[in-house]
């Protein structure tokens, strides 16, 4: 314990320059470890989400079970209101002598008919939208509690109706009315974020924050490495033994780190109050949600300054091992060759996975390469900084005989004798362009996951939720293309009303311009004329009519008897030869009437009116929000879209952005304290080039190339690594998009960036005056 009091008294008593180091130091941990924090609270935070959503489920009663006849019904409804799922359940009361059901989190007690109770964001959605009230039946009677809602924007509605109004059957997403005994479930029905994704997020979220922050540690613990070594090989010859030593530096380096891992603690809170409240785009959370567990306060306590110390060790290492030579600033060791081995492993794990996708061939998800492929990323990853002072030493050894620049042949120089510089100075801005491209490959597997046609959006709503001032309201929000209707034929026998066992034909009512913007091609159009449509590329599951065969639309029980006829159309000889997209009205209907022919103001109940947009995320979240704007009570079907993987997409990429501003954070904060403090180290040398007759000009062209060519050593393979391992990812993601070639301007354009930023940075750190202090040992 001697040498860890000398290393305390040392600290107190080094001056204002060693003060200033070791707040450095703290103020870099606590930033490290704050964003530690934060990646490790998302699965806490989205995993409180789930419990919270799985905690009101209802605990269905199997028919014919004891209690089931009289205990209460309920029916759950979820619906897109805009691009979020709005979650409605229906009560029944229990029967009169039945035992009640308890009430679900968030509630005193179950709604009663004609009760409504709403969450939060319901009642400011009905302030803005009263048309929504209308999927409300009942009076608003309170405010749902934050216990029983998965987040402070989740839309939910508990609504108390009569057991004789309860629907019989399963809607039209599976769910039916049940008899229940109380509430709470082990899962939620659709969590906020799958396990897959979750997997894949906490790997990405490794590869943008963690290896960095990694670096960004070893750099803060560092700081003034040269003249710490100085300073620790006095020590060593003074007879203070080895071990002696390493606990003298121990004891600057972890004290620095406990209290910036402490700081990092507080900021994280004071961080997780403000989000809490604020919130990421499209993802809240309350606050509770992101308090740390006891093993992540633990981990961030011991974590930082065990790594701290162990930098320090191996920082400590030539002092304790050559003392006259740290003292005399010695040459170091040149890299070794097997630093480029986890390089060469990665590289050879995602290769391979991209070669076996070469032929567009799917890779099965097994055990293996679900663990196999991430090993890969991440070995990769750890190689591309491990191998930056091998491939930097080699570039600089040979490139120096042959440049003529002076200030390029002193950089390589000094790059050839310390390459071990190049780690602190450029892995953190290496590592972010690394993980930008799986990021790219993130995002691009969600969007596939969430919609199947990824050229045309279609989306369908029953003209019977619809007025005609809301249709052309719709049909002129920005976001849509073009505007129809569809209707199914009739297969009812006129005379008897029995069904007649008939083809059900699809027809579409539109115009030649609106189906123009809804094919990707078609021949043969003319308006005010039946036609039939033929696409050569899809087999019609019911063949289209024949020319003069009469088509019968009868109107269906909603509208009016059943054997009444509403349209008799007869086709004409033309056919319309249409390229449609998949999953869209065109490529299921065998018939194109004109609009002129519907009646004014009439049409059967399964009319469906049907908008054609973009298919990219933001535009259809923009065309949903616009419909629930316009019509909150309307059935809105998007056609191959799944609104619960819209709303995990919007998560995972709110979660993905912090993820990349705190890898950017991490990045520069790491780059900025290593290039100031190796210009500190370094003011001996300028001083002394100074003195034999360099310019300023030449002086700050070599500290710029001393950064940049190790920078462009190290982002050139980070560019190839990264869309190697995007494509692995993407080749066992079992999306359609297996290569992104268009992302490569992006990163390439993030690479140029990050080198102009670096050519900034370098430049003001040569000084003018000229200290002779600074060599007078030398």
């Amino acid at each position: 314990m001697r040498e860890f009091a000398l290393g305390l008294r040392m600290m107190a008593g080094s001056g204002r320059g060693l003060r200033i180091r070791l707040a450095l130091m703290a103020l870099g941990t606590s930033l490290a470890v704050c964003c530690l924090a934060m990646v490790l609270a998302v699965p806490t935070i989205l995993q409180a989400h789930d419990d919270r959503v799985a905690a009101r489920e209802p605990q269905s009663l199997e028919p014919g079970t004891a209690g089931a006849e009289n205990a209460p019904v309920v029916l759950t409804r979820r619906d897109p209101h805009g691009w979020r799922m709005f979650t409605r359940v229906f009560v029944a009361p229990a029967t009169a002598g039945a035992r009640p059901a308890p009430a679900p989190p968030g509630l005193d007690r179950l709604p009663a008919p004609g009760e409504v109770f709403v969450s939060p964001a319901v009642r400011r959605q009905l302030r803005s939208e009263p048309a929504l009230k209308e999927l409300l039946p009942g009076r608003e009677k309170g405010v749902i509690g934050g216990e029983g809602l998965g987040g402070p924007d989740e839309l939910l509605a508990y609504v108390g109706i009569e057991r004789s109004a309860v629907p019989r059957g399963p809607a039209y997403d599976g769910e039916e009315a049940r008899p229940v005994e109380g509430f709470g479930l082990r899962y939620p029905p659709s969590p906020v974020v799958e396990p897959a994704t979750l997997r894949i997020l906490r790997l990405t979220l490794a590869g943008v924050v963690l290896l960095p922050l990694t670096v960004f540690l070893t750099v803060c613990a560092r700081l003034s490495a040269r003249e710490r070594m100085r300073r620790l090989a006095a020590l060593r010859l003074l007879g203070l033994s080895a071990r002696g030593v390493q606990r003298v530096n121990a004891a600057e380096s972890v004290t620095a780190a406990l209290a910036g891992a402490l700081l990092g603690l507080a900021e994280y809170w004071l961080i997780n109050q403000v989000l809490a409240r604020t919130g990421l785009p499209d993802f809240r959370w309350y606050a509770d949600d992101g308090q740390l567990s006891a093993g992540t306060v633990l981990l961030s306590v011991l974590g930082a300054p065990a790594l701290a110390w162990l930098a320090a060790r191996n920082g400590a290492r030539k002092a304790v091992a050559d003392p006259l030579g740290a003292r005399r600033g010695a040459a170091t060791r040149r890299p070794a060759r097997w630093s480029l081995l986890p390089l060469f492993a990665g590289l050879g794990i995602v290769t391979g996975y991209c070669i076996a996708g070469m032929p567009h061939r799917e890779i099965a998800s097994t055990p293996l390469n679900d663990r196999l492929m991430p090993i890969g990323i991440l070995l990769t990853g750890v190689g591309l900084v491990w191998s930056l002072p091998y491939l930097s030493h080699v570039l600089s050894k040979k490139g120096a005989p042959a440049t003529r620049s002076v200030a390029l042949h002193l950089a390589l120089r000094r790059n050839e004798v310390d390459p071990g510089s190049a780690i602190r100075v450029v892995s953190g801005l290496v590592l972010l362009i690394y993980a930008a491209s799986l990021t790219q490959g993130v995002l691009i597997e969600e969007q596939q996951v969430a919609r199947q046609n990824p050229i045309e959006q279609e989306y369908r709503i029953g003209m019977s939720d619809l007025g005609p001032g809301e249709r052309s309201r719709l049909a002129a929000l920005p976001g849509v293309r073009s505007h129809g209707m569809t209707l199914q034929s009739g297969t009812l026998s006129p005379a008897t009303g029995e069904d007649t066992n008939g083809p059900r034909l699809t027809a579409l009512v539109a115009t030649c311009a609106q189906l123009a913007k809804m094919v990707q091609h078609f021949e043969g159009c003319v308006d005010g004329r039946v036609l039939r449509l033929r696409d050569p590329e899809r087999t019609a599951v019911n063949p289209p009519p024949g020319p003069k065969q009469s088509i019968s639309f009868w109107r269906s029980e909603v509208d009016g008897p059943t054997n009444t006829r509403w349209l008799a159309v007869r086709p004409t000889a033309g056919t319309v030869t249409v390229h449609s997209h998949q999953l869209s009205a065109p490529a299921e209907a065998t018939l194109l009437i004109p609009p002129g022919m519907i009646p004014e103001g009439t049409f059967p109940g399964s009319a469906k009116y049907v908008l054609t947009g973009g298919a990219a995320t933001d535009e259809v979240r923009r065309v949903l929000d616009g419909i629930g704007s316009v019509a909150p009570a309307a059935d809105v079907r998007p056609v191959g879209v799944v609104v619960e993987s819209l709303q995990q997409i919007a998560v995972v990429e709110s979660l993905l952005g912090v993820g990349m501003v705190m890898g950017l954070v991490i990045g520069v904060a790491a780059f900025v304290v290593s290039v100031v403090d190796r210009a500190v180290e370094r003011r001996a040398h300028v001083t002394a080039l100074s003195l034999l007759g360099a310019r300023a000009g030449t002086l700050r062209a070599a500290q710029c190339a001393q950064v940049v060519v190790p920078l462009a050593v190290g982002l050139v393979p980070a560019l190839v690594a990264g869309k190697l391992a995007e494509s692995s990812y993407l080749v066992t993601g079992g999306g359609a998009v297996f290569w992104d070639w268009e992302g490569i301007p992006v990163l390439a354009s993030a690479a140029v960036g990050v080198l102009v930023l670096t050519v900034l940075a370098a430049l003001p750190l040569v000084g003018r005056r000229i200290d002779p202090e600074l060599i007078r040992r030398d």
